[in-house]
């Protein structure tokens, strides 16, 4: 069994989640918990949690980096320092999944320009041709790991026909054709909707550009809860000026904070979230119970869950 006597909760996890209340959710742990800031020390009896990374880190034993997206670690710094790094991935099917379908039934259903209207006092009546349902109608999924099935899934049981993307054809529930990468094009050209739910990686950046949006139908709407890089956004506004597709739910960004000049701000079809598809009030409580099941398997010496160096 290896020795753990500390779990450090590094103060950067108020990013996603209330670090006191993070901390709390470990107190039945039979482990020290504790929060630390900038100036903590680590050795190899240590596993910290946090937001972002520090070099004074590679000192401790494991570190879980509380977001799915670890860019920012140096992986191979950790293979070199044999400290183990692994991340929150695997636990946003039902937060992200919930939001993508949010937003398809929004635009759907015209709640984001009722909403609009309301905030006028303006008693619209649309187009009667503008509102639908999306029972019936085509959702391509981008990518069907945790947050791709998520949002199938959910997508199923309200009655849409779900297609998807991925390098393997292993067949998912609720999806009834699994497209490969390299047919992209033909997969999204009929769809209502395209919802991405890709990690970022050199083979994903700017894959959807305006080759992508000139194969998409006109009158389709482009979901992205995966990573802002996935979207070429020059290629994504000019798609929405020239009226190339529909509209956009958007919760990630190329810059984060979207910066206040961005003409995606400007767009009625465009519903923009500030990164938050993991967001609900219980956040924290997914995220250690991740590292609580970690702690038991590094002190068993199994491999840990979400290793990625």
């Amino acid at each position: 069994m290896s020795e753990l006597e500390r779990l450090c909760v590094h103060e950067s996890v108020e990013n996603v989640v209330p670090k006191e209340a993070f901390v709390e959710a470990f107190a039945d742990l039979d482990v020290l918990a504790e929060l630390v800031g900038d100036d903590g020390r680590y050795n190899e009896t240590d596993a910290v949690a946090t937001y972002r990374p520090r070099p004074e880190f590679l000192d401790a034993a494991w570190v879980h980096c509380v977001r799915a997206g670890y860019d920012e670690f140096d992986t191979d710094s950790y293979r070199a320092s044999g400290v183990s790094l692994t991340n929150s991935t695997g636990i946003h099917a039902t937060t992200a999944g919930e939001l993508a379908v949010s937003y398809m039934l929004s635009f759907a259903r015209m709640l984001h320009i009722y909403r609009d209207h309301q905030n006028a006092t303006h008693w619209y009546t649309p187009d009667y041709d503008r509102p639908f349902t999306v029972e019936g109608k085509r959702l391509c999924v981008v990518g069907l790991g945790t947050i791709g099935r998520g949002i199938a899934e959910r997508a199923d049981a309200l009655g849409m026909e779900v297609i998807g993307v991925r390098r393997s054809d292993e067949p998912i529930r609720g999806v009834s054709r699994v497209y490969a990468p390299e047919e992209l094009h033909e997969a999204i050209a009929d769809a209502r909707f395209v919802a991405l739910a890709v990690p970022h990686t050199p083979a994903t950046e700017g894959m959807m550009s305006t080759a992508e949006f000139e194969r998409m139908r006109d009158d389709a709407f482009l979901v992205n809860v995966a990573r802002g890089p996935v979207v070429d956004e020059d290629a994504l506004v000019d798609a929405l000026d020239v009226g190339a597709i529909a509209g956009a739910g958007l919760d990630v960004f190329e810059t984060e904070p979207l910066p206040e000049d961005s003409p995606l701000w400007d767009f009625d079809e465009v519903i923009i979230s500030p990164h938050k598809a993991s967001a609900t009030n219980r956040y924290h409580l997914d995220i250690a119970e991740l590292v609580v099941e970690n702690v038991r398997r590094f002190r068993t010496g199994e491999e840990l869950k979400n290793q990625v160096a």
